[in-house]
């Protein structure tokens, strides 16, 4: 067996103090994350009053947030404003129950698993366009997955949901509607969802919101032009992330419920002193302070929402540039996500672009620079020459194959 060497390339000859390799590590990743357009991660955010408790202290909120459990080096109390904050973003009151998990990916899980518990011989339906995590969550718990064709905006087909719900019309059904889908971040619909179960009478349900990153710029907008997605629009648990576009650098998420499942995960353990409702036992008590600290500094909800218009005017200006360029793209407002024609040749610079070989896209999420977008420009004019710049389309305009070269 072949070990593989794990020492850092620019440093492979050099003998130095772990300090000085760890400083010029820092310096790499901080210089890559200019190419990396295509995956949400929001950077505009550091927390330096935290910096002493996140390098020297072992916060571990083991089981139930809502019980201490035996010990005290737990984050609990931060742990639950957070949820109780969120929630009042997604029209919850009180009562709202959730956690502070590793990933989104993990709150789709729980979401899923208590679905399961709720009705042994539950129909998990989600969109082609839905997160991959979701046909995970569906194996973890043998419930068979029902996948729904997409409409021409990238949302859920109503139309075809509605015929496999009533194919199915015997079973119990988990849906779960995207917020922001990964590829175009198109954002489902959710009451329309709630009102075709209504339609159908389909009582034994769950609507779950996987909102990882689109979630809380969406809640941020004005009443006129926020979509309806949360409690108020009969969604029985939400989802979103905390490394996407809350900045908190950490991969985090927090699942909420309107209140405490009626189906609890687990039971009392007298190992931890509370009650297993959570997927992870040990979970970090980092990431719940990080996330309070992005939540409650920098002028709050409303430099959230400074953020999120400043992430969108770069998106404008990308969509703009693209095209100005003749460059097939498409951009939706109020999304951050432009995409592009994959280019048909290498790059001098190696941008990440994500998606298929047809179509890449650009997440303009807080932190990234204009500066980047003109780089990734030049090379991409440089490696595609001879092109011609074409009036500016409606924006929104579907990808044009006759400029897709």
């Amino acid at each position: 067996m072949t070990v593989p060497d794990l020492t850092l390339p620019a440093i492979a000859d050099r003998e130095l103090p772990l300090n000085v390799q760890a400083a010029l590590f820092g310096s790499q990743v901080a210089a890559d994350r200019r190419y990396h357009l295509a995956f949400p991660g929001a950077t505009d955010r550091t927390y330096p009053d935290l910096a002493a408790i996140l390098t020297s202290q072992l916060l571990n909120n083991v089981g139930d947030p809502w019980t201490d459990g035996h010990g005290r080096n737990h984050t609990k109390p931060y742990e639950i404003d957070v949820v109780r904050r969120l929630g009042r973003l997604f029209s919850g009151d009180e009562h709202v129950w959730g956690y502070v998990a590793s990933g989104a990916t993990e709150g789709t899980i729980h979401a899923i698993d208590e679905a399961a518990t709720a009705y042994p011989d539950l129909v998990v339906y989600a969109s082609t366009a839905a997160h991959y995590s979701v046909a995970k969550a569906a194996r973890l718990v043998r419930a068979p997955l029902v996948h729904i064709r997409t409409d021409i905006h990238g949302r859920i087909s109503l139309d075809h949901l509605r015929d496999e719900l009533t194919r199915l019309a015997d079973r119990p059904a988990a849906i779960v509607a995207t917020v922001g889908t990964t590829e175009h971040e198109a954002v489902d619909d959710v009451a329309a969802i709630t009102g075709l179960c209504d339609d159908l009478q389909i009582t034994r349900r769950r609507i779950h919101v996987d909102a990882a990153l689109a979630g809380i710029p969406l809640a941020l907008l004005p009443d006129t032009e926020r979509p309806t997605f949360g409690f108020d629009a009969g969604a029985t648990s939400v989802v979103i992330s905390g490394h996407k576009f809350l900045s908190t650098l950490m991969p985090c998420a927090v699942i909420v419920y309107p209140h405490r499942p009626p189906t609890p995960v687990g039971g009392d353990v007298a190992y931890i002193g509370t009650s297993d409702t959570t997927i992870a036992g040990s979970r970090s008590g980092h990431t719940p302070l990080l996330l309070y600290w992005s939540l409650t500094t920098g002028g709050g909800l409303d430099g959230h929402r400074r953020r999120a218009h400043t992430a969108r005017e770069l998106a404008a200006y990308t969509y703009d540039r693209l095209r100005g360029i003749g460059w097939a793209a498409q951009w939706q407002p109020p999304a951050f996500t432009v995409t592009l024609a994959q280019p048909a040749r290498d790059l001098p610079q190696p941008w990440v672009l994500g998606g298929d070989q047809k179509t890449g896209r650009i997440i303009c999420m807080p932190g990234m620079r204009q500066d980047w977008i003109d780089e990734f420009l030049s090379d991409l004019t440089s490696a595609h020459p001879g092109r011609t710049v074409i009036p500016m389309p409606r924006r929104g305009a579907a990808l044009d194959p006759e400029h897709t070269s």
